[in-house]
Formats: C-alpha cells, sequence, structure tokens
C-alpha cells in the first residue's frame, strides 16, 4: 500500500512537467501562427497598396551567368507622368555569392557613351531612345561588363517605399544646407529624413561638386537603406514593404525569384557594400558636343582596367 503511495506520488511532478511543455508549445505555436497572419495580411497589403503604380514590364535579356558573380542594373528614373524617361540613376550592384560579396558601381549619367543603332550621346539617354535592353547593351558594349538582371524604380514610387518601410525616417547626416531644385529644404546636421526628403538628398547637384556630388549622396542612401532593411525595429514592416516593393519596382525576377535572392544575400550574415563611380579619378574630361551640351569624355580601357579589378571579374 506505502509503495503505491509512493508511486503516484513519484509520477505527479513528471505529469506538471508534461504539462507545463505542452503549454508552452501551444503558445509559441499560436505565436508562430498570429505572426505569419500578421505577415500575410500585411504583405497582401502592400501588394494591394501599389498594384497601380507599377512601371511597365520590359523586354530584357541578361547575359549568361558564368561563376559565383550575378551583377544587377540598378535604375531611378523620374516619369513625371511622361510617356518617355531618362534614367537619372545608374548602377551596377556586383554580388559575389560564394563571399557575399557585395560591390556598388555608379556610373555618372553624363557619360558620352557609343549608344547601338543610335548617335553617341549622354550614356542616361540609352534609356529614353530605347528602354533597360538599350542601356544593358550600351554598358556591356562600352565596358565589357555582364549585366544579369535589372531592377527599376520610378521616383514616386522610391518616397512611398522608404515610408513604409521607416515611417519614423531613415537617419541621414546632411551635409550641407539644400534646397535648389530638389522640391524640399534640407538643413546641415543628422536628421531623420521621411522618403520625400530622401529623394531630395540624393538628387540634390546644385553645388561645386555636380553629378559627382550627387552620385556619393546616392551611394549613401543605397547603405542607409540596406541598414534600415536590417534594422530589428524595422522588422514587422518588412512583409507590407516586400508586399509593396513587388509593385513598385519593376525586374526580369519573378517576384518568388526576387524574394529568394534578396533571403540568399541576407541569410548569409552581415552585409556590407563596397562602393565605386565610373569614371574614375584621372580618367576623363568634359567636352561640349553640339548635340549633347556638355558631357564626360572618359578613358574607357582605364575604367575598364578599374572595374576589372574592383568587380574581380573577366570583362569583354
Amino acid at each position: 500500500m506505502e509503495e503505491e503511495e509512493y508511486t503516484r506520488r513519484s509520477q505527479r511532478p513528471k505529469k506538471r512537467r508534461l504539462r507545463k511543455g505542452r503549454a508552452i508549445f501551444t503558445l509559441l505555436l499560436l505565436f508562430v501562427i498570429v505572426i505569419a497572419v500578421y505577415s500575410v495580411m500585411q504583405y497582401r497589403s502592400g501588394l494591394q497598396l501599389a498594384s497601380d503604380t507599377k512601371v511597365a514590364q520590359e523586354d530584357f535579356s541578361g547575359d549568361q551567368i558564368k561563376g559565383d558573380i550575378e551583377n544587377y542594373l540598378l535604375l531611378g528614373i523620374d516619369t513625371r507622368g511622361e510617356e518617355k524617361s531618362r534614367t537619372d540613376t545608374m548602377m551596377v550592384l556586383s554580388w559575389n555569392k560564394a563571399t557575399n560579396d557585395v560591390k556598388l558601381v555608379s556610373f555618372m549619367r553624363d557619360i558620352y557613351a557609343d549608344i547601338p543603332g543610335y548617335q553617341s550621346y549622354k550614356l542616361n539617354t540609352a534609356y529614353y531612345l530605347d528602354g533597360v535592353q538599350l542601356l544593358k547593351e550600351t554598358i556591356s558594349n562600352m565596358f565589357g561588363l555582364p549585366i544579369h538582371h535589372y531592377a527599376l524604380v520610378d521616383f514616386k514610387n522610391f518616397e512611398l517605399l522608404v515610408d513604409i518601410l521607416a515611417p519614423n525616417g531613415v537617419e541621414m547626416d546632411v551635409e550641407k544646407d539644400m534646397s535648389e531644385k530638389i522640391g524640399v529644404t534640407l538643413t546641415q546636421g543628422v536628421h531623420h529624413l521621411n522618403g520625400q526628403e530622401l529623394l531630395g538628398y540624393a538628387r540634390f547637384r546644385q553645388d561645386a561638386e555636380g553629378d559627382f556630388g550627387r552620385v556619393a549622396r546616392q551611394q549613401k542612401v543605397i547603405e542607409a537603406l540596406k541598414n534600415e532593411i536590417l534594422a530589428p525595429q524595422n522588422i514587422l514592416n518588412l512583409p507590407k514593404f516586400v508586399g509593396a516593393a513587388q509593385g513598385y519596382i519593376t525586374t526580369d525576377y519573378s517576384s518568388a525569384g526576387e524574394i529568394q535572392q534578396v533571403l540568399k544575400m541576407l541569410s548569409k550574415g552581415k552585409v556590407s557594400i563596397e562602393k565605386a563611380t565610373v569614371p574614375i579619378e584621372g580618367s576623363y574630361e568634359f567636352q561640349n558636343f553640339s548635340h549633347a551640351g556638355s558631357a564626360i569624355v572618359i578613358d574607357v580601357e582605364k575604367n575598364k582596367e578599374f572595374l576589372h579589378e574592383f568587380l574581380g571579374i573577366s570583362l569583354e
């Protein structure tokens, strides 16, 4: 009798532990379900928000991927409701999938370029003439640089994406007062900029640095946005941001493929971005052309050699 009583008592703590374990598991399961439902709802909200604003998909034929490096042509345009526009922002993001190194090369929009099938003109005119594919061919032919994918965003959509990702603003060290021809007024110092202000900061060029200063600011903005995407305080904003990005950003990727590539990059750890600008220092001069105005005439071979070393790839 005493042995039976002892056996019953010895089993009680184990049962309590089992019940406690089930309760914790149930709570964790409910938490996961709530997060999943929230994420799906926010993602769909973002999709709906951007459903009528996407820049039209364009025909694009990327180069064949050889090795571990993929190059993405990143373009920013200001349509202002017009059928055609020039590219104000032209960058190539190069991702080494083996090392997770990311490098960003900005191309000055006033580079005097041979545009296939057209008269030589400023580089940003290629998109105006015949879209992403012609701009891709112009850059590839000029520098021997393979381009595998593209992503295109209209500036108005950029503003909206920033406000979704970072509703409290993106921290930026504004190096001087800025207001001329950017639609906002910015004062020197560290500020949290909303989408419109951040775009104005990136587009400012009314100083002695001109387009070279603007390109440097664009690269600072890319770095700041990368940090906002990885910031813990913005984690709840990411599902809506990703959904909106499907509508606001035009790319040759399918939606699933686009998300998969970003997740691959982020899953490999901390992402740092090494930045450069073409043309490099000492490799260009300004010249005036009757049909193109003031343009940047560059030493193509010097810049090709730089790109080969900087990106670590063979150029054709």
